[in-house]
């Protein structure tokens, strides 16, 4: 037997190789699919995303009775997505955002200008300056989120005038 590898084994060798890598990937994938519970009803979803508008009420016994709502996202169409913390950044519902906060929910920033976490949206703002025009739910920008935080978001709208975000 040789001590070196042709180019046709080598290359036989590294197509079993990939394709094996390839059948573990698909396996796997599906593994992980067939792993996840159902998807969760529509309706559902979407109740809770309005409640999240400023029920909190609601969205504790919701979320109770089902934790996977917590990052649910609603489709209102026309490429409008919503969670249950979005709908709490644009209306003003701070103890709606807190609170989903305190339980796990993805903080982004629409709900820190709202919440005046200026620390956060200076960092993003740094980070990815084009952000100060992006639109979040229903197409309302960050200055529209900070205007309903009141008081407590007054430094971040300041900063969002001053830097000439729409």
């Amino acid at each position: 037997m040789p001590a070196y590898i042709s180019r046709k084994n080598f290359l036989q060798i590294a197509s079993f190789g990939a394709s094996g890598i390839l059948v573990s990937s698909i396996v796997t994938a599906q593994q992980i699919q067939q792993d996840k519970p159902p998807a969760l009803k529509p309706d559902l979803v979407k109740d809770f995303v309005i409640a999240g508008h400023g029920n909190l009420e609601k969205v504790k016994q919701m979320l109770a009775e089902e934790p996977a709502l917590l990052n649910a996202c609603w489709d209102w169409g026309g490429g409008d997505f919503e969670t249950a913390i979005e709908g709490a950044g644009h209306i003003g519902s701070k103890d709606c955002a807190n609170y989903l906060l305190s339980q796990g929910a993805r903080m982004n920033i629409f709900c820190a200008s709202m919440l005046g976490r200026l620390d956060v949206v200076k960092g993003l703002l740094t980070a990815y300056p084009q952000l100060k025009d992006s639109k979040g739910p229903h197409g309302l920008q960050l200055i529209h989120h900070a205007t309903k935080g009141g008081e407590e978001a007054k430094e971040v709208l300041e900063y969002l005038q001053s830097i000439g975000a729409k």
